[in-house]
């Protein structure tokens, strides 16, 4: 009788993800550093348990695959193989498909799925037959160069990247010759690409043609006088091919050279077994410090998302009805009740702050993502970059860690693609070609705060300043009179871009609006720093919480509204007296300080609102960087509120970020200074 392992899916979806999570995050680490065993090791065990797992279930070609897998890894951990650029490649698509694969099975779906491709070339890999022709990948375009030349001749000039160095050095490994061959080609020949041609298929039922001078299609197309250059690599005797070569008639060996690996600049360095491990405690990955020490074992349980939602509810309801109690307690002024609601109060803020940290998540569930991602973009647009991660320990409310993905994505790839520039533009201006893009998080205060900076061009001012005149943004004269600032902030508006090519990366200014957005809906602001030729750096402001949170109580009339504490700097006390004019904007001056005011019964438009006290209350809220200070009738104090969504209907009203439900029963709303004004 046949198992029903149905009951035990969600548990191998879960465990699966996990294994796949190390499995990515490993394998960056062992492109970085070939001889990272610690790494290599954890592949292993990762692939070897899914391995077990999916067989286990059923899913068989994911078993397949992750056999294979283990195939190649232990030839990795023994050092027949060596973890260059190709094999590493060729582990990343395992991952990709195997996550398809993971993907497919939640989905509902068998998992299967035609391996075939990957399966072959693990095969081959294992076997060694794919030696010079799979590692030789074509990268003529990668920008980080070194060039080999024919010193004695002086007339062969090869631009050998890091990708062909690391390649040469796996050929190497393998038992391959490196050999620079100087060609010519008779006067009177009539057809010099025909015989290039049969030139280069002698060469390659030998070995493999890394790179010519001039280059395979102008030699292809004829373009070329008396001879040309080949690099490559061969096991055969260089005799038997100068022999080969000069058996094709009307061409002519020059010069045969055998190149030694050590002359080239390293790229990567093999696995080497015998290296003692070390005892450290710390290790420098990525930019970042890893603590190697056992850490000590916590127990765990899994708890469905929905049960923790619901118990942050009921705790709202508590906080909610501990208000109403407070209430009752001082109107009726009752000794035994007033001790007995500070006791509630001191459970309940116990209770509150447990739930808090039950639902907090660290950010870097969040933050492991990215790394493969920026890789793979490096990698597309032939640039250099080392990418740092701080923080990734700090921790933000699940449902906040669930929104906050899409907008870090589209920061980075704007990072990656228009915030560096190439190799050759940096090396111009004097910077290392290496570009450096940080992701940092941090808490400060009841927030947590993001920043994905880069060290490349910056923000050219002008440029935004013309493009939005020309868009019709702006008027010309409307563009004379706005500060630096003012026009940063401008990339932010629906529509806008700096860039003159659409790509399917990223623009400089393309979807900055969308990413506002969202970030506001999480009651968070975006600010933007960015100095011309040192780099751009994007702040993200992010409440800790979206669920209960302090707020300031206030009202305009018969009113009652909130404002989040997270935005309130100061409150004031102020007299019409006080009260100036200037450019038809009521100001005051505060410490030195000119203070634009709003009165907040004008904004929400309350009818039943009277302006003929004379000493007027001041909320002094911060929007970004600038302050402004809004009126208000009364200042009731400081509350825990529990936030409640309007809903679809009336969600996205700017200014007002949700409801509460208050103590007396009544609703009050929130407002949300980052739209209100």
């Amino acid at each position: 009788m046949k198992m029903d392992m149905s009951q035990y899916l969600d548990v191998f979806l879960e465990e699966s993800k996990e294994h796949l999570g190390s499995l990515n995050q490993k394998l960056l680490l062992l492109e970085k550093d070939a001889g990272d065993i610690d790494s290599l090791n954890e592949i292993f065990r990762a692939a070897h348990t899914l391995k077990g797992m999916s067989s286990t279930m059923g899913f068989e070609d994911v078993a397949d695959l992750t056999h294979h897998m283990e195939d190649v890894l232990s030839d990795l951990k023994e050092g027949i193989l060596k973890a260059g650029s190709y094999v590493v490649d060729i582990l990343f698509k395992c991952f990709d498909r195997l996550q398809l694969m993971i993907d497919n099975i939640e989905s509902g779906n068998s998992g299967e799925m035609d391996n075939s491709d990957l399966l072959n070339t693990l095969k081959n890999i294992k076997s060694g037959s794919y030696e010079a022709a799979a590692i030789l990948e074509p990268s003529a375009n990668y920008d980080s160069e070194e060039t080999l030349r024919d010193t004695e001749n002086d007339s062969g000039l090869f631009a050998l990247n890091d990708y062909d160095i690391t390649i040469l050095q796996e050929a190497v490994g393998r038992g391959f010759n490196i050999l620079y061959i100087k060609i010519e080609v008779s006067p009177e020949c009539l057809m010099k690409a025909v015989r290039a041609f049969m030139v280069f298929k002698a060469l390659e039922e030998d070995g493999e043609v890394i790179k010519s001078v001039p280059p395979a299609q102008e030699l292809d197309e004829g373009k070329f006088n008396g001879g040309f250059e080949i690099f490559m690599i061969s096991k055969t005797n260089p005799d038997t091919l100068v022999s080969q070569i000069n058996n094709i008639s009307e061409i002519e060996v020059v010069s045969l050279k055998e190149i030694d690996i050590n002359s080239l600049t390293v790229a990567k360095t093999g696995i080497n077994l015998t290296t003692p491990v070390t005892e450290n405690d710390e290790t420098v990955s990525n930019g970042e410090v890893t603590n190697k020490k056992a850490h000590k074992i916590k127990q765990t349980v899994r708890v469905d998302i929905d049960k923790l939602d619901n118990l942050m509810n009921l705790v709202g309801e508590l906080v909610m009805h501990k208000g109403r109690l407070e209430q009752i307690g001082s109107s009726q002024k009752m000794p035994a009740l007033h001790e007995t609601i500070e006791q509630i109060d001191r459970i309940t803020t116990d209770l509150q702050s447990v739930v808090m940290k039950v639902r907090m998540v660290p950010i870097e569930q969040v933050f492991n993502r990215f790394p493969r991602m920026v890789r793979d973009l490096a990698k597309d647009l032939h640039k250099e970059i080392d990418f740092i991660i701080e923080g990734k320990e700090t921790e933000l409310d699940r449902t906040v860690i669930d929104e906050i993905g899409d907008p870090l994505v589209h920061l980075l790839r704007n990072a990656v693609d228009h915030g560096l520039e190439s190799p050759q533009e940096r090396e111009k201006k004097g910077k290392s070609p290496v570009g450096v893009v940080l992701l940092r998080a941090r808490h400060e205060g009841n927030n947590v705060f993001i920043e994905v900076e880069d060290d490349g061009a910056g923000i050219e001012v002008e440029r935004v300043l013309q493009r939005a005149v020309e868009k019709d943004f702006v008027t010309a004269k409307q563009a004379e009179q706005m500060t630096r600032d003012e026009t940063i902030d401008l990339l932010f508006s629906s529509g806008f871009s700096t860039s003159t090519n659409v790509t399917d990366v990223s623009g400089r200014g393309v979807g900055l609006d969308v990413v506002k957005t969202k970030i506001e809906s999480l009651n968070g602001e975006i600010f933007i720093d960015s100095k011309p030729g040192l780099g751009t750096r994007f702040k993200v402001k992010l409440p800790l919480t979206l669920a209960i949170i302090q707020a300031l109580m206030v009202s305009i009339g018969n009113e009652i509204y909130a404002i989040p504490l997270s935005s309130v700097d100061e409150t004031t006390m102020i007299t019409k007296t006080d009260i100036k004019m200037v450019q038809n904007q009521e100001v005051i001056v505060l410490r030195g300080t000119v203070l634009p005011l709003l009165r907040l019964a004008n904004l929400l438009e309350v009818t039943d609102h009277s302006n003929c006290e004379d000493e007027m209350y001041v909320v002094v809220v911060r929007r970004g960087d600038k302050q402004i200070g809004l009126v208000v009738d009364t200042l009731i104090g400081q509350q825990e509120i529990v936030i409640k969504s309007l809903g679809k209907i009336l969600g996205g009203i700017p200014g007002i970020a949700g409801a509460i439900v208050a103590g007396d029963g009544n609703v009050r709303l929130i407002l949300d200074i980052t739209t209100l004004y």
